[in-house]
């Protein structure tokens, strides 16, 4: 290094970072230090930049930025000589990664004092023992208590969602236990009426032509189709009459049954012929509870598919069997999502999918993205108190991945939208938020993935647009 790249002792008493110094410390600065000159324009260091080197302007004017929602965002600009930037928290060495945390720009020729990063830390630990058990104090208390509160409002959105899973999985279960006990008094029923006919008044063929019926009966039941209203009150009445006619006491009861497997009078008239009037009335009970019995076991199929679907969802969702990383189908993950908020989502609500199937799979922290997913949708619908649109889109641009999650709610005014993303930060009366839902996901998306969240609103038409790259997130 030149003596015309040093700068002295007493020109580094003139700026007040240093003015308290002994001249033994300026000296050893002077020493391990250097002057630099940057251009108008010239970006100092970029963001997300290893930190390697501690700034203090000696002249000139300088800009810090941040890339805040897609967009450069100035966050200050200023002539002071000697403020400072760059690696001002390399004291805290390895337990903290390093890196810029905005960009420094020169705004018109600017030369600065430079001090490498480790020098820097060894200064400030070596000088400055309590002041530096003091803002590590600080700083990782903060952090701690940052990462209290975060787990907090983590575990109050998996209380909600465990709370609408629960709900959901008692619908079916309910339902497949009702069926159940129906199903064994059907059974109960058939065994009885099928001994009543087959107590010898049949031989073996009328008992073959029995079961041929029998047979025919629960293949209409797995092919119906609900009919109308009208129409199935229509053929109940008809049913019913049929059977009054032909001596079925309870006919009424039985004729719902036989319409909703898509038996009707000429079926019945056909089952007449086979089994002849002596058996009609056992044989058409015992048809009955063999109709009711499959129409049975379907809602039981109903219920434990819907219940298995339930859990994928929610084995989906939180991602338990899958290593923290992994290449992942966004649309798989929304749907998870979708699925665990069914129970928050009104029925004033229209859930929209513009999915672009084509994208590829990405690799990315899938319970996380989940949690970006959570928080979005359920900001999205709280927007919509009377109900509303809400929308899922899905699209690609070059190596960019995108998720849009829009509402027709009423929007965010213009002059909070700054700050919807500040930690704390909320709209929603006293105890109904905490204001980080929109702070963790910005971290996942943009320190976790290296990707970016934007919004934009109006009155209407709010849309949260998150930013992937197709490929590996970086370690954070």
């Amino acid at each position: 290094m030149s003596e015309s790249d040093r700068l002295s002792p007493e020109r580094l008493r003139t700026l007040f970072l240093f003015e308290e110094l002994s001249e033994e410390q300026l000296g050893w600065l002077a020493e391990r230090g250097r002057t630099e000159q940057r251009p108008a324009g010239e970006a100092v260091y970029e963001e997300g930049e290893a930190a390697t080197c501690f700034f203090v302007l000696l002249g000139g004017a300088i800009a810090l930025s941040r890339v805040l929602h897609g967009d450069d965002v100035e966050v200050s600009r200023t002539d002071q000589r000697g403020v400072y930037a760059g690696a001002t928290r390399s004291y805290l060495g390895d337990r903290v990664e390093q890196r810029y945390a905005h960009t420094l720009r020169a705004v018109t020729d600017a030369e600065f004092f430079v001090l490498p990063a480790e020098e820097f830390a060894y200064a400030v630990r070596t000088w400055f023992p309590m002041a530096l058990h003091l803002l590590e104090g600080l700083f990782f208390g903060s952090r701690a208590a940052n990462a209290i509160v975060n787990e907090r409002e983590r575990l109050l959105a998996l209380a909600s969602l465990s709370a609408g899973l629960t709900h959901e999985l008692n619908n079916p279960a309910a339902a497949a236990v009702r069926a159940t006990a129906a199903l064994r008094e059907r059974v109960t029923g058939m065994r009885h009426k099928l001994a009543m006919i087959a107590d010898g008044r049949l031989d073996g063929s009328e008992l073959h032509r029995l079961v041929e019926l029998q047979d025919d009966a629960v293949r209409r039941a797995g092919e119906a189709d609900a009919l109308p209203a009208l129409a199935a009150a229509d053929a109940e009445d008809a049913v019913g009459d049929w059977l009054e006619e032909h001596g079925v006491a309870g006919g009424w009861e039985l004729a719902p049954t036989l319409v909703s497997a898509g038996i009707g009078v000429p079926w019945l008239d056909a089952a007449a012929t086979t089994v002849g009037a002596d058996n009609l009335v056992p044989t058409v009970r015992w048809l009955a509870y063999t109709v009711d019995t499959e129409l049975l076991m379907g809602e039981i199929d109903d219920a434990v598919t819907r219940i298995s679907g339930l859990v994928g969802a929610a084995q989906q969702y939180a991602q338990l069997d899958r290593a923290p990383q992994q290449t992942v189908d966004v649309h798989t993950l929304l749907d998870a999502t979708l699925t665990m908020l069914q129970a928050k989502i009104p029925a004033g609500v229209r859930v929209v999918r513009e999915y672009d199937r084509e994208l590829p799979p990405v690799s990315a922290y899938g319970a996380e993205l989940n949690q970006v997913w959570t928080n979005l949708i359920v900001n999205a619908v709280d927007a919509m108190p009377d109900g509303g649109t809400l929308t899922l889109r899905t699209w690609r641009a070059e190596d960019r991945l995108f998720v849009e999650v829009a509402d027709t709610g009423t929007g965010i005014p213009d002059a909070i939208r700054p700050r919807i993303f500040e930690p704390f930060f909320t709209t929603k009366p006293v105890g109904e938020g905490t204001g980080l839902g929109l702070d963790i996901s910005y971290r996942i998306v943009v320190n976790k993935h290296r990707g970016d969240i934007r919004v934009t609103s109006e009155p209407g038409d709010t849309r949260f647009t998150v930013c992937l790259p197709i490929g590996p997130p970086e370690e954070a």
